[in-house]
């Protein structure tokens, strides 16, 4: 067994040879494991051995804290899909133009453990295309699940981000804050609840610019005087997933601010959407798709992470600023 970081690799060997291995991805700061590539010499094949690989590779995987693992498969690849069929795994999407001949693929997932079963609402993936819209690609997936004809375009994407940007942050663009995007929501029919747990100015406190932060200020209020004249519900709360279950129970969905750090070790803001809650994990879509580390959407749609890990995600900054935008459709009670 060869380990290092986030992932894992297991080998079979014959006389010094190698004949077949396995790779895990682990997405850090979660509960999901991918198995990236899974391979046995044509000598060695009917022999049993991949079955063995992801037999151990199951259980090295849930030691490490993975409850499920996920994978993609070729449609027209028979035996794979019979091998994991045959070890549990099942079918949940697929996903067009995939490889690089343009064939599709079937995402699987197997449940290293038993867990309650939660129903998840059909929520589309969109992956953000700049560092800057994870709030927008938040959105519109929720928009999206809402309304099945909405087209998710980069068009919309920026559209989002012009109306809801703080304009300035840290460095580059700026992120867009919660009052912005509650007011973009509301704009386009959502019914919308803004959850902050201070009065606080999202991001300033990392703006060392005076300049910079006039205009934040700036922005900032012009929000919170649009938000005074609209129909948007505001509650001063923190935020966690008990807290986010109430509202998702109901059948809404959350925008939540968190710290990327424990997922990808960079100290900035980030929004994702939480799509389900059950007894033991929080299920969320990450719109930041990790394309130059070899990840893909099967990576970032319905991450399960824990309660308590969770919470540990939520919020920015010091003092700890924390947010989340629930939306509904408009005629939702």
């Amino acid at each position: 067994m060869i380990k290092k970081g986030h992932n894992l690799l297991l080998v079979a060997t014959s006389n010094d040879q190698l004949v077949a291995y396995v790779l895990l991805l682990y997405s850090q700061g979660t509960s999901l494991g991918r198995v990236y590539s899974l391979a046995v010499d044509a000598h060695y094949r009917k022999a049993g051995i991949a079955a063995k690989l992801m037999q151990e590779a199951e259980t090295q995987a849930l030691d490490d804290g993975r409850s499920f693992l996920r994978l993609e498969v070729r449609p027209d690849n028979f035996g794979a899909i019979k091998l994991y069929e045959k070890l549990g795994y099942q079918p949940f999407d697929i996903v067009s133009d995939f490889y690089e001949d343009h064939a599709d693929a079937i995402r699987m997932m197997k449940v290293l453990h038993h867990v309650p079963e939660v129903t998840h609402p059909e929520v589309s993936h969109y992956s953000q295309s700049t560092d800057f819209t994870c709030g927008p690609a938040c959105l519109m997936m929720a928009m999206k699940s809402m309304d099945a004809e909405l087209a998710l375009t980069r068009q919309l994407e920026l559209q989002l981000w012009r109306e809801a940007t703080t304009i300035f942050m840290t460095s580059g663009h700026g992120g867009c804050s919660p009052q912005g995007l509650a007011l973009a929501a509301n704009e386009r029919g959502l019914k919308t609840t803004l959850v902050c747990n201070s009065d606080d100015i999202p991001f300033i406190n990392g703006v060392r610019s005076e300049e910079k932060k006039s205009v934040i200020e700036c922005v900032h209020q012009d929000f919170i005087e649009k938000i005074a004249r609209s129909d948007i519900k505001q509650v001063k709360a923190p935020v966690d997933s008990a807290l986010l279950r109430e509202y998702l129970s109901k059948g809404s969905l959350a925008l939540v601010l968190i710290s990327s750090y424990r997922l990808n070790q960079s100290k900035s803001p980030h929004w994702i959407l939480v799509v389900s809650v059950s007894d033991t994990f929080v299920y969320f879509h990450d719109p930041d798709v990790d394309w130059d580390d070899n990840k893909s959407v099967t990576d970032s749609g319905y991450i399960p992470v824990t309660h308590k890990e969770f919470n540990r995600m939520i919020g920015y900054g010091k003092p700890r600023y924390q947010a989340a935008v629930i939306v509904s459709p408009a005629n939702k009670k």
